[in-house]
């Protein structure tokens, strides 16, 4: 059996150009066998520093990834964003695949999508 793909995770805050490093994140496999998968925050270069963006515990299934934005605005001393803790739910099909996922936000929403 092969090694999974993985799922990585890059975050930017549109807002103000810059990658969202200190963004708290979890990935949670929901189904299944419900599991939290990776937790840790964004890093300099806008990415989830994590094993599981090289496969470890990626098997197929649903996923969901949470996103903290109310801490991670708050925590930058900046007014309470419209978004709080944003949810977002994908199936991992072919667990060879990799699955990039690139988050780009404001305070007032977001744009997250499979990405290559």
């Amino acid at each position: 059996m092969g090694k999974a793909g993985g799922i990585s995770i890059h975050a930017v805050d549109v807002s103000t150009g810059r990658v969202a490093a200190g963004l708290a994140v979890e990935l949670h496999r929901l189904e299944p066998a419900p599991a939290l998968v990776a937790t840790g925050t964004i890093g300099p270069n806008g990415l989830l520093d994590h094993p599981s963006a090289a496969g470890e515990g990626i098997t197929a299934g649903l996923y969901e990834v949470r996103f903290d934005l109310g801490a991670f605005f708050a925590a930058a001393g900046r007014e309470a964003p419209f978004l709080d803790q944003v949810p977002f739910r994908f199936h991992v099909r072919q667990v060879a695949e990799h699955y990039h996922l690139p988050f780009k936000f404001t305070p007032f929403g977001f744009s997250l999508f499979r990405g290559a």
